[in-house]
């Protein structure tokens, strides 16, 4: 097979990866160039396909998985994920038995209720968001 297949073959994998970012074709790509490495030593066809699809395969399989890991470590939470854990104030009481309650989240009104039954929260107090379902804050006591 001419080496310039496999050079285009690398160029088309590595263009799809940046159109993309998927992390898949980068892999099919090191095989492309470990097969294009094998053509220009002359070896034979069937070497360097064989040689294309199990560096391919090697190459996903182990080390997809690190470069997924170490990519995605840095994500940040967005939206509704990122209020658990900050603090708001209470602007109306917070009362499970009656079900009333409302808190100010980063100036934003989320209707509230406390994560502990019994637990009733005045407004002005300051509270920490446990988490958030639906449309509903869950609070305790800040520390």
């Amino acid at each position: 097979m001419n080496s310039i297949y496999w050079l285009l073959l690398i160029i088309v994998l590595l263009v799809i990866e940046i159109i993309t970012l998927g992390l898949t074709t980068i892999w099919f790509a090191g095989g492309a160039l470990v097969a294009f490495i094998l053509c220009l030593l002359d070896l034979h066809w069937k070497v360097q396909w064989t040689a294309f699809i199990a560096v391919s395969f090697l190459l996903l399989i182990f080390t997809r998985p690190l470069a997924v890991k170490r990519l995605n470590n840095k994500t940040q939470k967005t939206n509704v994920d990122s209020l658990a854990g900050s603090l708001a104030v209470v602007t109306e009481t917070i009362d499970n038995d009656k079900g009333t309650g409302s808190v100010s989240i980063n100036g934003q009104i989320w209707t509230a209720r406390s994560v502990r039954a019994g637990d009733v929260f005045q407004p002005g107090e300051k509270v920490a968001v446990e988490r958030i379902e639906g449309v509903k804050a869950f609070v305790d006591r800040a520390v």
